[in-house]
C-alpha cells in the first residue's frame, strides 16, 4: 500500500475516535456539573479535563470572551484542531482521498455525519449542545460497524483499526487522567460520584458491576480500564489490537515499533492493580500515554508520510 493511502487511513480512525473520547469527557463534564459541589472542585475538574487533552494551552491564548465556555471550546472551536467539529471535518477530508480503499458505506455515514455536524453548528444556545454526545457516540459506533462488516480484511482494514485503537488507548488514559487529576487536586479527596459518572459516559457501569462488589473505587476503574483483558477499551485490550494489526501488515523498518507495542502489552499483561493506587495513578498514566506516543511516532516513521491531510 502507498504511505499517503495508509497515512490517510490512520488518520480518518484516529480523527473518530478523538471525537469519540472528547464528546465523552465533555459528556462527563456536564454530568458532573449537575452534582451538588463546590464551585473550586467544579472549575478544576473543568481545567484537568483542558490539560488532560493537551488543550489548555491552546484555550489560555484565546483572546478573553472569543472561546465561551469549555464545552463549546471543545465541541464547536474550529480553530481548534482537535475539537469535536475539527476531528470530524479532517475525518472526513481524509475518507474523501481514500474512497476507492474504503467501502462505500464507510464513506457515506462519514459524509452523513459531517453534514449533521453543521446543523448541530447552525444552533445557539443550550440547543446547540443538545444531544450532541449522544450523537458523535452513536455515529462512532454505526462507522465503526459498517467497516467492520463491509471492508475486505486488506492492508485498508489494518491501518483503520491500528489507528482506531492506538487513539482509543490514549483516550481512554487521557479521561482516566482527567478525573484522578481532579481528585489529586482536590488533596486527594474521593468523590465516588465523578468515577461513577466516568463508567456511564465510558458505556462501562454495567460491566464495573458484573467484575466487581462495593463502592466505586478510583483503583478498581483503573484496573478495569488499563489491566483487564475483557474490557472493549481498556488500555489492555486496545495494545492486543494493535499489535496484531500492526503484525499484519509488517515491514521491514517496523520491528522497532512492534517491538515497542508487544514490550507495552506484556506489561499489561503481567501488571498488577497495585501499581494503581490513586497515589500513583498519575505517573503511571503519563508514562503509558508517553509509550502509546512513542508508538505512534513509530507507525509514522515506519508506515506515513507528513504531507497527507492530518
Amino acid at each position: 500500500m502507498l504511505s499517503r493511502t495508509a497515512d490517510h487511513l490512520y488518520w480518518l480512525a484516529r480523527y473518530l475516535e478523538r471525537a469519540e473520547t472528547v464528546a465523552r469527557m465533555l459528556e462527563a463534564e456536564q454530568q458532573l456539573a449537575m452534582l451538588p459541589r463546590p464551585a473550586e472542585s467544579a472549575e478544576r475538574s473543568r481545567r484537568a479535563t483542558l490539560m488532560a487533552l493537551g488543550a489548555h494551552e491552546f484555550y489560555d491564548t484565546r483572546a478573553p470572551g472569543a472561546t465561551g465556555d469549555v464545552l463549546d471550546f471543545l465541541a464547536f472551536d474550529r480553530e481548534y484542531p482537535d475539537s469535536i467539529v475539527s476531528c470530524i471535518s479532517r475525518a472526513r477530508e481524509n475518507a474523501r482521498a481514500v474512497r476507492g480503499s474504503i467501502a462505500s458505506e464507510v464513506w457515506e455515514t462519514i459524509n452523513a455525519t459531517w453534514l449533521e455536524m453543521r446543523t448541530f453548528e447552525r444552533r445557539k444556545g443550550a440547543e446547540r449542545s443538545r444531544n450532541l454526545f449522544e450523537f458523535v457516540r452513536q455515529r462512532s459506533h454505526m462507522i465503526r460497524g459498517v467497516h467492520v462488516v463491509a471492508m475486505l480484511r486488506d492492508e485498508a482494514y489494518h491501518f483503520l483499526r491500528i489507528g482506531s485503537f492506538l487513539e482509543r488507548a490514549d483516550g481512554t488514559l487521557r479521561l482516566l487522567d482527567a478525573r484522578s487529576s481532579s481528585t489529586a487536586a482536590d488533596q486527594g479527596a474521593i468523590d465516588p460520584h465523578e468515577w461513577t459518572v466516568l463508567l456511564r459516559t465510558l458505556s462501562a457501569f454495567e460491566a464495573y458491576r458484573k467484575l466487581f462488589r462495593g463502592a466505586v473505587t478510583p483503583q478498581r476503574v483503573a484496573e478495569m480500564f488499563i489491566l483487564r483483558p475483557d474490557v472493549p477499551r481498556s488500555l489492555r485490550r486496545c495494545m492486543v489490537e494493535v499489535r496484531d494489526n500492526l503484525h499484519a501488515v509488517v515491514s521491514s523498518t517496523s520491528a522497532e515499533t512492534e517491538r515497542r507495542a508487544g514490550a507495552l502489552q506484556a506489561a499489561l499483561e503481567f501488571g498488577r492493580a497495585e501499581e494503581l493506587l490513586p497515589p500513583l495513578l498519575p505517573a503511571y498514566l503519563t508514562d503509558k500515554i508517553e509509550q502509546l506516543t512513542l508508538i505512534g511516532d513509530g507507525i509514522a516513521r515506519d508506515f506515513l508520510v507528513s504531507e497527507a491531510v492530518a
